[in-house]
């Protein structure tokens, strides 16, 4: 039986930050060490870096890693704004709520969806290199590289349905399966990187080896700013997912204050890995187009397949080490499928607790404490869209899904940023913490994060941007890229499910349900 939790039909007419145990979802369940595993394991970092590093080399060569690391301002920036807005209003909605409380319900609702748009887009790529990976274990090779095989297809729908049920099943037990897959992937990401740069410091490297240098960290040797913000935007968007933690912060150990802080540690988690690993790669392979070079088209997709046997040798203890690195890939794509169904089930379980969707959506289970229709819907929805994905465009559609998350992920983070400073605006002379994480850096953050999703949106136009395509039958016959269509439409798609969703309730709306501002009583600086 599913069940409402106890107050969700009878909410005040303007909800507070208290209202969040109304849900009924599990309190105290997760640990800062388990928030942190969430927000780390939800970034995917091993399948990120692997499908990411080898274009910005291609963009920028040697400058890889400052480019990593100046990625990271705008993400930390966005990540403050988070934690400061969860200290005064710990809800699983999120942007959702902030958004809501800042700039009103319309605002808010967008906000909403572009967290249901970026997760549910993203599933079908997740899924689709679990089920590649799967088989590229077992030495089925030829249906690993083919990623549209109906055997990959129904494998991926099978990771998509079991990552459901866990989520379903209890966000305990999501989170020490999270804790075995990420100790997997962070372990054999330091034992690629700690490997390879021994074997660059003992000249058995090969020919392409290069020794680090501190001018890899210079970004004026970039060619051009157009360059400079093209790699910044492909390496941004590899940190997306750490604010899975504040998801779930009503399920968390002190609400108000650990998932801000999981939030800011697994960030800084995530960029010094991903320069680790980087300046390794690097280092190891070279920048080149031929062989093993990073800038090799021919594994722009997974760098860590080509340099592999190269890293750890053709002999057992290489093959066995090879074969754990597909094992990363395989747990981190299994990890974020994981993660990226917590975040979305919890932010519409918000949305019908306030009434800003059906009220089926917050219902909970009485005994798991987990979203019900939330969760099932966010799965089968994902699955049904790998499915359509998997056979328009030979596949096509399913990797420009990836890029066109840009776009609403920079969208709702930009929000938050924004939010944070505005809501915080009267309290921002208080003290020089106050004007500075509460003030100038979310607003930084957030601008910087709305500009990279306006950026891709114009930039994806067209029709040469990504792998497929549509030419309009009509004057002016523009080719208009896939990637457009699927950001920038699935964000304009949420317009008329607003409006149709206002016409039949107009609580939310009309400002009944969630109130503008923080509650007074939370504007007290929070540490």
């Amino acid at each position: 039986m599913e069940a409402r939790s106890p107050d969700c039909t009878n909410l005040p007419r303007v909800i507070d930050d208290a209202a969040g145990a109304a849900k009924g979802l599990r309190a105290g369940a997760l640990s800062l060490t388990s928030s942190v595993v969430i927000g780390v394991a939800s970034a995917g970092p091993a399948y990120s870096i692997a499908a990411t590093l080898g274009l910005v080399v291609a963009a920028v060569g040697l400058q890889a890693p400052i480019v990593a690391l100046l990625a990271f301002v705008p993400i930390l920036f966005a990540a403050l704004g988070y934690k400061e807005l969860n200290a005064a209003d710990p809800d699983c909605g999120t942007t959702f709520v902030w958004a809501t409380r800042a700039f009103g319900p319309a605002w808010g609702w967008m906000s909403g969806w572009a967290i249901v748009v970026a997760d549910v887009l993203v599933m079908a790529s997740l899924a689709q290199v679990a089920g590649q990976y799967t088989f590229l274990m077992l030495g089925a090779e030829g249906i690993g590289h083919d990623p549209t095989s109906v055997w990959v297809l129904a494998l991926g729908v099978v990771f998509m349905i079991a990552m459901t049920f866990l989520c379903f099943r209890g966000i305990d037990i999501s989170a020490r399966f999270q804790s075995v897959l990420l100790t997997v992937e962070f372990v054999a990401l330091v034992v690629f990187a700690a490997v390879a740069l021994v074997r660059v410091w003992l000249g058995t490297a090969g020919a392409g080896a290069l020794t680090p240098q501190w001018s890899w960290f210079n970004p004026f040797e970039i060619g051009s700013f157009s360059t400079f913000v093209n790699a910044i935007l492909l390496m941004v968007f590899i940190y997306w997912g750490w604010d899975s933690v504040v998801s779930v912060n009503e399920e968390t150990v002190d609400a108000r204050r650990t998932p801000g802080r999981s939030a800011v540690i697994s960030t800084v988690v995530l960029v010094a890995l991903y320069v680790l690993v980087t300046v390794a790669a690097q280092s190891f392979a070279g920048v080149g187009e031929d062989g093993t070079g990073l800038a090799n088209p021919e594994h722009f997709d997974d760098f860590f397949a080509a340099l592999g046997t190269a890293v750890f040798g053709e002999g057992m203890l290489g093959q066995v080490l090879t074969h754990v690195l597909l094992l990363m890939i395989l747990t981190s794509a299994i990890a974020s499928t994981q993660t990226t169904i917590l975040p979305t089930a919890r932010t519409t379980l918000s949305m019908g607790v306030f009434k800003a969707l059906p009220d089926s959506f917050a219902r909970v289970h009485p005994r798991f404490l987990t979203p019900t229709v939330s969760t099932l819907a966010m799965g089968a929805v994902s699955a049904a869209l790998y499915v359509v994905f998997n056979f328009v465009s030979d596949g096509g559609l399913i990797f420009d899904a990836v890029s066109a998350v840009g776009i609403s992920v920079g969208f709702y983070y930009g929000m938050t940023g924004v939010a944070c400073a505005w809501l915080y605006r009267h309290t921002l002379r208080r003290s020089t913490r106050d004007l500075v994480v509460r003030g100038i850096f979310p607003l930084l953050g957030g601008a910087m994060l709305l500009f990279a999703a306006g950026w891709t949106a114009v930039t994806s136009f067209s029709g040469t941007s990504g792998e497929t395509s549509w030419a309009m039958p009509f004057a002016p016959h523009w080719h208009i890229g896939g990637v457009f269509i699927l950001g920038v439409g699935s964000m304009a798609l949420g317009l008329p499910l607003m409006w149709w969703w206002r016409s039949r309730e107009r609580a939310f709306f009309d400002g009944e349900t969630i109130g503008r501002g923080l509650p007074e009583r939370e504007r007290a600086p929070v540490s």
